[in-house]
C-alpha cells in the first residue's frame, strides 16, 4: 500500500464518508457545518482555479485571510494541487495596514512565493505592491462554484506539505518546512498520546491557524484523522471568551488546546454560566507558553461548578520545528507540580526539590519516537535536575527552514538533534521548562527568567494582565545586567502603590531586585504575531525612550 499524504487522507475521507461532518465553523450568532464531501469539493474548486492560473506542484501559496471557510478551502485547495500552503497572520485593528502589506511583501520576496490569496479589499493594494515580485494575486471572489477538472499530481510523502512561520514583529523570517510524512507521523504519535478517538472526540478550537498549535492540533489533525472539528475565530473569542465553553457545552466538545493566558482570560471574562455543562470536556491542554500552576488554579475555581475538574488539566510542550507536540502529560491525571529551591536554580542551575520555592508544572513525557537531551553550554548531556538547553530528535522534524540553509545548519547538530533555544530540566522522565535561552537575564551570576517576573505583574492589582515585559540591560558600572520591567497600568491606577506592591512581590517570590520599573500607556508593550512578548523589541524601545541612564 502506498504511503499516505495529507492529500490522499483528505480525498479518502471525502470519498469514503462524504456525508460525515468534517467541521463546524462557529460565528457569534450562527454556525455552519461542512461535510467531508463538501470540503473536498470546495478544495477541488480552489485547486482548479490555482492550476488554471499556472500555479504548479511545489509552488508556495501565501494565504492572507482571516479565520473563515475561504481560508479553509484555499488551504486544502493548494494542498490538493501539490502546492505548499502557508497562512499569514491576518491584519488586526492595532496594526497599520501599510506596514502589514509591507510585511507580506517581505515574505513573498524572501520565500519566492508564486501566489497570494486574499480578500477583494486587499487585492488592489497587494497587486500594486507585488507587481514586480513575480507573484500572482488571487481574490476570494475569483473562486467561483464552477468546478474545474484537475488531475491530482503524484505527491511524494517526503515532499514539503506546508510551511509554518516563526512569529515576529518585523515580518515572518523563518519558514518551517514540514513534509507530508512528518505531519502524518506526528498526528499518529500524538493521537496515541491523547487517546484520540475520531468517533467519540470533538475538538473545539479558537486558535490562530498560522501558529503550530492551531494549525496542527486545531485544524490539520482533526481533518486528517476524521475527528469532528468545531472552529471559531480568535478575534471573536478574545472579545467573548465564553464562546469556547458554550461550544463545548452545546456540541459536547472533548478536547481543546489553550496557551496559558487563555486560562486567566476565560476565568476573568466569563460572566454568564447559565446552562453550561462542561462534563464532556476530557482535556484542556496547556501549550505554547510557559505554564503556571496559578493559572490552572484560577481556571478550576471558576469552572468546577460547571463540570470541569483538576484531572482534566493537561500540558504539552510543542514547537513548529517538531511539527507540533514534543511531550504530553497523561490525560486523566493532573499535571505534576515540582517545587524547587530558588537560590540553587539561579546560581547553579540545579532543580533541588523543596516544600517552599519556585513552582514548575510538568510538560509530561516525550511522545513516541521523540528523544530529549538537556545540554550544557559546551553541548554535553546533563543529568536529571540540571538546567540546560533542550535538544530533541524525532521522526517528525522539520525538513529545514524554507530557503534558509544557514538557519537550518545553526539549529541542527550533525547527528540530527534540534537545538530548541528553550531551557529546562528532566526529572523522573518528565520535562520541566524554565525559560528561553535568549531571554535569560544574568544578574550577579544568577539566572533570572523574565516570564517569572511578568507572571507576578499579571497578578498585581492596577496592572493590565499580560501587558508587562521584563528584560536585562547592561549596567556598565557593575559589569552585569540589571532587571528592567515595563508595565501598562489600568486607567486611574495609583502608580505609587503599584510600584511598592510589585517591587515587594518580585523580591519575595524571586529574590530579584528590579533595576528600573516603568509604567506606560496602553499599547506600549510589543508582542509577536502569535501574542508572545517581543522582549528584544521592547528592550530597544525602552532604551530609545528612557535611555540606559535611567538605571543609574
Amino acid at each position: 500500500m502506498p504511503e499516505k499524504t495529507l492529500v490522499s487522507a483528505l480525498i479518502e475521507r471525502g470519498q469514503q464518508n462524504p456525508e460525515a461532518v468534517a467541521l463546524t465553523f462557529i460565528e457569534r450568532d450562527a454556525h455552519q457545518s461542512i461535510t467531508a464531501g463538501a470540503l473536498l469539493k470546495e478544495a477541488e474548486v480552489a485547486a482548479g482555479k490555482l492550476a488554471a492560473s499556472g500555479i504548479s506542484p511545489g509552488d508556495l501559496v501565501i494565504l492572507v485571510l482571516q479565520h473563515s471557510l475561504d481560508l479553509i478551502y484555499a488551504f486544502w485547495g493548494a494542498a490538493l494541487l501539490g502546492a505548499i500552503p502557508s497562512i499569514f497572520p491576518f491584519l488586526t485593528e492595532k496594526l497599520d495596514p501599510d506596514i502589514y502589506r509591507e510585511r507580506v511583501k517581505l515574505l513573498v520576496e524572501h520565500s519566492g512565493a508564486k501566489a497570494v490569496v486574499t480578500y477583494p479589499e486587499f487585492y488592489g493594494p497587494l497587486s500594486e505592491l507585488l507587481k514586480d515580485a513575480g507573484c500572482k494575486i488571487f481574490s476570494t471572489s475569483d473562486f467561483g462554484q464552477e468546478k474545474r477538472s484537475i488531475s491530482a499530481p503524484r505527491i511524494e510523502p517526503g515532499s514539503v506539505a506546508l510551511l509554518q512561520h516563526s512569529s515576529g514583529t518585523t515580518g515572518l523570517q523563518k519558514g518551517v518546512a514540514l513534509s507530508h510524512r512528518a505531519v502524518l507521523k506526528q498526528i499518529d504519535a500524538y493521537g496515541k498520546s491523547i487517546q484520540l478517538d475520531p468517533v467519540k472526540d470533538v475538538i473545539v478550537s479558537w486558535l490562530p491557524l498560522y501558529h503550530d498549535m492551531g494549525l496542527i492540533a486545531g485544524f490539520v489533525m482533526p481533518i486528517v484523522s476524521g475527528t469532528h472539528l468545531m472552529l471559531m475565530s480568535p478575534f471573536d473569542w478574545v472579545k467573548q471568551p465564553g464562546m469556547l465553553l458554550e461550544a463545548i457545552s452545546k456540541f459536547r466538545g472533548t478536547l481543546s488546546w489553550l496557551p496559558n493566558f487563555a486560562y486567566n482570560h476565560i476565568a476573568r471574562g466569563l460572566r454568564n454560566t447559565d446552562g453550561l455543562d462542561l462534563s464532556s470536556w476530557r482535556a484542556a491542554i496547556n501549550c505554547s507558553e510557559p505554564v503556571y500552576d496559578e493559572s490552572h488554579r484560577v481556571f478550576i475555581d471558576k469552572l468546577a461548578p460547571l463540570g470541569f475538574s483538576e484531572n482534566k488539566l493537561a500540558v504539552s510542550y510543542a514547537m513548529a520545528e517538531n511539527t507540533f507536540a514534543v511531550t504530553q502529560t497523561e490525560l486523566g491525571s493532573a499535571p505534576r507540580v515540582d517545587i524547587v529551591e530558588i537560590a540553587a536554580l539561579q546560581e547553579r542551575g540545579e532543580a533541588i526539590s523543596t516544600t517552599m520555592g519556585k513552582r514548575f508544572v510538568s510538560c509530561g513525557r516525550p511522545i513516541d519516537t521523540v528523544e530529549l537531551s538537556i545540554l550544557s553550554e559546551n553541548r554535553s548531556a546533563l543529568p536529571d535536575r540540571r538546567v540546560g538547553e533542550i535538544a530533541l530528535r524525532s521522526d517528525f522534524m522539520l525538513s529545514g527552514y524554507y530557503k534558509r540553509p544557514d538557519l537550518t545548519e545553526q539549529a541542527m547538530t550533525g547527528d540530527g538533534w534540534y537545538l530548541t533555544g528553550d531551557m529546562g530540566y528532566l526529572a523522573e522522565g518528565e520535562l520541566f521548562i524554565t525559560g528561553r535561552k535568549k531571554d535569560l537575564i544574568i544578574v550577579g551570576g544568577k539566572n533570572v527568567y523574565p516570564q517569572d517576573l511578568e507572571a507576578i505583574a499579571n497578578h498585581t492589582a492596577g496592572l493590565r494582565p499580560g501587558r508587562a515585559v521584563a528584560f536585562g540591560v547592561l549596567d556598565e558600572r557593575l559589569g552585569s545586567e540589571k532587571v528592567v520591567m515595563v508595565c501598562e497600568t489600568e486607567a486611574g491606577a495609583d502608580q505609587g502603590i503599584i510600584e511598592k506592591d510589585l517591587r515587594s512581590k518580585v523580591v519575595q517570590e524571586t529574590e530579584v531586585t528590579l533595576g528600573d520599573l516603568r509604567f506606560v500607556q496602553k499599547g506600549w508593550v510589543i508582542k509577536t504575531s502569535s501574542g508572545k512578548h517581543a522582549r528584544k523589541d521592547s528592550r530597544e524601545k525602552y532604551l530609545a525612550e528612557f535611555g540606559a541612564s535611567s538605571l543609574f
